[in-house]
Parts: C-alpha cells; sequence; structure tokens
C-alpha cells in the first residue's frame, strides 16, 4: 500500500488523470434522504460537527486539521452535508456550498491518504452529482470548467481503485459512487456492466442468507441497504436493468434491519454500531421498497430478537468477523427495551482521536455479558482479532408466546478452559426477562487452567434510567423516564452498581451506570442467575 500511496500522490500520477471533460451530466440523480436543518445552520457559523467532534472554522472549511479522528475527516470529505445546505434554500446556502466546493478543488483535488480513499472518494462523487444543479445553478463558467475537471479526474481514479484498499461496506458505497458517475457522466469510464457485475459480487459475499450484512454492525446494515437502494433507484430512473443479485439483496437485507431496531426506532449498539438517525434508518427502508417483518432469527449473522408486549430483547449470538478492523468483543451480549425506553444497553462506539477509549469501548467490559478474569472474550489488536473468533452456537425454542434463547462461546476455552452458556427466557405476557449465566469447565482442562478466577455479568443501563439497591444490597430498583418501575433480582453473585459510560449517541460521552453480578470459577460450573421483572401497582405507570 505505501508503494501505491507514493505513486498515487506524485505529479505524474496526477497527470495521468487528465483526460476528456464532460460540460454538462446526461443524468441527475434522485436525493430521497431527509436533511438535517441544524448542520446547514452550523455550516453558515463556520460550526464543522461530525461523529461527536466539533472544529471551528470561521474562514473556510478545515479540510486537513491536526489531532482529528478518520471517520470526522471522512464525513467532511464525502460531501453528504450538501444536501443540508440545499435543503436550508436560498442563495447564501448556494453560494457558501459553491465556495466550499471550489475550495475543497483548490485545496484537495489531489490524491490524499483519506480523502481519497475508495469509500470516501465514492460518497463525494455520488453527492458532487446529485447537488450538481444546486451548485451549477448561477455558477460562473469558470467554477463549472473545474467543477467538471474535477468530477472527471476523481472518477477516473476511483475506477483504478474501487476495489482496492477497503472492503465491506466501505467498497458498496466505493462502487455506488462509481455507477453514479458512469450514469451521469459523458467523460466517465463507459464500462457500467463491469462495475454492476462487481456490485453482485460483492453482495454474493458481503449479504448472508438470513440477510445480515458480513460485518454483523446495525449501523453497516444500514449503510449498505441505503447504498444498494440508491443504486437500485437510479438504474431504474435511467431505463437500465437491475440484477436479481441485487433486489434479492434488498428484500433479504430490510427485514434484518427491522430486526436491529429497539422501539425507539434507533439500532442497537453491536459491533461497533450506536443507535444511530431514526429518520435516517426509515429512508433506508423505505428506499429499499422492501416488505418485510423484523426478523427474529438470523442465525447466520448471529442475532436474536425476542418481543413480548413491548418488551424487546435483542441478543447477539455470533461471533466476530474479520472484515473490518473495528470489532467488538461483545459476544452473548444483550439489550433490553420497553416501549420506546431502552434499559439494558452496550456502552457503543468510540469513534474520536483517542485510542485508549477507542479500544476501551471495544472491550467484552463495555458490553451486557460475562467477563472471566477481567480480559476480552476476543483478543482484540489495532487490526481486528489477535486470535481466531470465538466459536458460537445458539437454539431458540418458542411456546405458546414465550421465548427462550440458549447460545454459548467458546472464547475463555484456549485460555482458561471455561465455556459460556447463556440462558434468555422472555414470557409471553412481557412481564419479565430471565437469563442465567452458566461458567463451565471443559472436559480435560488442566489443573493451571481451573484456578479460581473473578467473574462478573455486566448489564450497561442506559443513561435515562435511574437505579438503587434496595432489599440490603439483594435487588436493584429501576425507573424508566415513563415512571415504569422495574425490578433486578440474581442468585450466584454479589449485586453492586458501577459507574459506566454511554457512546450510543453522536459519539456523545455520557455517564451512566451498570449493575455488575460477581462471582468466582471457584468449581467446575458456576451459574449466575437473574432476572427483570416489572413492577406492577400504583407506583408504575
Amino acid at each position: 500500500m505505501g508503494i501505491r500511496n507514493a505513486v498515487y500522490g506524485s505529479s505524474v500520477y496526477r497527470l495521468s488523470l487528465m483526460g476528456r471533460t464532460a460540460n454538462e451530466l446526461n443524468f441527475v440523480p434522485n436525493d430521497p434522504w431527509p436533511i438535517d436543518p441544524k448542520r446547514a445552520e452550523a455550516l453558515f457559523h463556520g460550526n464543522y460537527a461530525f461523529v461527536g467532534q466539533e472544529l471551528r472554522s470561521p474562514h473556510g472549511a478545515p479540510w486537513l486539521p491536526d489531532r482529528i479522528s478518520e471517520d470526522w475527516l471522512a464525513a467532511l470529505h464525502g460531501f453528504e452535508w450538501l444536501r443540508d445546505l440545499k435543503g436550508h434554500g436560498g442563495e447564501a446556502a448556494q453560494h457558501l456550498a459553491r465556495a466550499l466546493v471550489a475550495d475543497w478543488v483548490d485545496s484537495c483535488d489531489q490524491w490524499r491518504p483519506v480523502v481519497w480513499r475508495p469509500d470516501v472518494l465514492g460518497q463525494r462523487l455520488a453527492a458532487f452529482l446529485i447537488h450538481a444543479p444546486f451548485l451549477l445553478a448561477g455558477s460562473t463558467e469558470d467554477f463549472a470548467k473545474t467543477f467538471y475537471q474535477s468530477l472527471s479526474r476523481q472518477t477516473r481514479h476511483l475506477s483504478r481503485v474501487v476495489d482496492q484498499d477497503v472492503s465491506g461496506a466501505r467498497r458498496i458505497t466505493a462502487i455506488r459512487g462509481l455507477i453514479y458517475a458512469m450514469l451521469c457522466l459523458s467523460s466517465a469510464p463507459q464500462n457500467l456492466a463491469a462495475a454492476l457485475k462487481l456490485l453482485d459480487r460483492e453482495l454474493e459475499f458481503q449479504i448472508l442468507p438470513d440477510g445480515g450484512h458480513i460485518e454483523r454492525s446495525p449501523k453497516q446494515q444500514c449503510r449498505v441497504l441505503g447504498d444498494v437502494g440508491d443504486v437500485r433507484a437510479l438504474l431504474t430512473s435511467a431505463g437500465e436493468p437491475v440484477s436479481q443479485q441485487l433486489i434479492q439483496s434488498l428484500d433479504r437485507m430490510a427485514p434484518m434491519l427491522r430486526g436491529l431496531r429497539h422501539g425507539d426506532g434507533g439500532l442497537g449498539c453491536f459491533n461497533g454500531s450506536s443507535e444511530g438517525n431514526s429518520a435516517l434508518i426509515d429512508a433506508a427502508l423505505e428506499i429499499s421498497q422492501a416488505d418485510g417483518q423484523a426478523l427474529t432469527n438470523a442465525p447466520h449473522t448471529g442475532y436474536q430478537r425476542v418481543t413480548a408486549n413491548k418488551v424487546l430483547a435483542i441478543m447477539d449470538t455470533g461471533p466476530a468477523t474479520l472484515v473490518d478492523a473495528q470489532l467488538h468483543a461483545g459476544a452473548l451480549s444483550f439489550e433490553m427495551s420497553v416501549n420506546k425506553e431502552r434499559l439494558v444497553v452496550n456502552c457503543g462506539p468510540y469513534r474520536g482521536e483517542d485510542n485508549e477509549w477507542r479500544e476501551a469501548m471495544r472491550r467484552t467490559a463495555a458490553h451486557s455479558t460475562v467477563t472471566i478474569n477481567g480480559v476480552n472474550s476476543s483478543m482484540l489488536s489495532r487490526t481486528g482479532l489477535g486470535f481466531q473468533p470465538p466459536l458460537t452456537k445458539s437454539v431458540r425454542e418458542e411456546q405458546s408466546g414465550s421465548v427462550w434463547l440458549d447460545a454459548t462461546h467458546d472464547g475463555y476455552a484456549e485460555r482458561f478452559g471455561l465455556r459460556h452458556q447463556r440462558r434468555l427466557y422472555v414470557d409471553a405476557d412481557g412481564e419479565s426477562l430471565r437469563g442465567e449465566d452458566r461458567i463451565e469447565s471443559i472436559d480435560g482442562t488442566s489443573l493451571e487452567k481451573r484456578e479460581l478466577r473473578p467473574l462478573a455479568a455486566r448489564f450497561h443501563l442506559h443513561p435515562s434510567v435511574r437505579a438503587s439497591l434496595v432489599k440490603s444490597n439483594q435487588a436493584v430498583l429501576l425507573r424508566l423516564p415513563s415512571g415504569q418501575g422495574w425490578q433486578f433480582h440474581a442468585h450466584g453473585g454479589v449485586i453492586a452498581i458501577h459507574d459506566s459510560v454511554y457512546f450510543g449517541v453522536g459519539n456523545l460521552r455520557r455517564r451512566t451506570e451498570q449493575i455488575v453480578l460477581s462471582s468466582t470459577t471457584d468449581s467446575e460450573l458456576r451459574v449466575l442467575k437473574w432476572a427483570f421483572r416489572r413492577i406492577v401497582g400504583p407506583s408504575s405507570r
């Protein structure tokens, strides 16, 4: 990669991107995505806020700032915020958008890391093409000429690197941008069939039989569904055929995305995903044009969803993947919500530049699951997992509206000779969610591995939940914002309330609490039994 980057950054390579330039669009794509009026206002005031980080730059965009995360940089250079300025309307918004695009061309219209990464480039190309009429209306000839020249150079580079350096959802975003350029620009490399074949190949590889995305991240599930839905809409509008692979992928992915949503419309915080924007999730589902109820049993992706009387539990019963570096060691973690209120959560991802926080949120202890000896169920490294991810298996049984989930993982087998089995039971009336964590010694485990080790079952609480120990510290009273009460009981360990954090919304760190059920592996089998029970009475609303 280092040699390639040196080549891409050279003046000789930049000359190779010269060529025929379009002077108009063959086709203007539709943009069905919702706008964010607050972002438009922030841009007017020189505030550039993405993924929970904000830079103030009143005299122009901070294209290449120091000490900023790659996610922030990708969001700025992806230019999807152009829709917010267009949605704001008025000449002032148009002038600002045009000035920022012109400034970007002056500052960044040659290869740079992240800025010209295939997915960022694909996102930017699509944004420039979608909003070209907004940018060009009333512009000077010089701006139009420079704009089209930049589009042509970026497209030529993307056509060469679309399947390099990025994988998973990022690669699909890159392919989407190339397809947009090929349909909209007369100067684009005319090999649409090859780009569509590449997309089909990626969909066949990345979309699992139950409709889940291979990265197992609800956020990426939504992103890929939206990107592929955009491509289908663009092809249809342009009179181009749509492959069966693309249509079938959308039909399978939409129910899976619905299955990863809580009652508030946001996503579960699993595998690098935050709650997300419910309006964007709605839009992705609408763009997909795919029906289908929320998927409850996703054996290939490894998620289970249980609902009863407005109580919802989502459990991660699958293995980590090796597609993306930001893997989270959250095997057998679960989240629980009641109607539109979240009760039990995972801590969510940190997407800023502080590596310590980023790594901490990937650890098993940042998830509502069991840790043994304070270590992760999967060994994490900066580039992914340090060893083969734990093997998992799960069984689901349903009877008269009640649901049992039974799942295991062997992430502690090699180091400690222990297996973690978690059972969840939700009764049909939704009055309780019961669980059992069994830590058992694997046959043939050496005496050294069988030594006493601390274990903890953690239940991270949403910041809106108020918790207090009751019944001589034998239970926890939980109060939701609506006033509804729940109580946590347990056997087999010591109950305590500890501090925690939550990054589930906008990468903002929020203080919260966690229930910790502590014990030790002092025998061949340790069983922790626990339950969340609804409080029914005058005080509960």
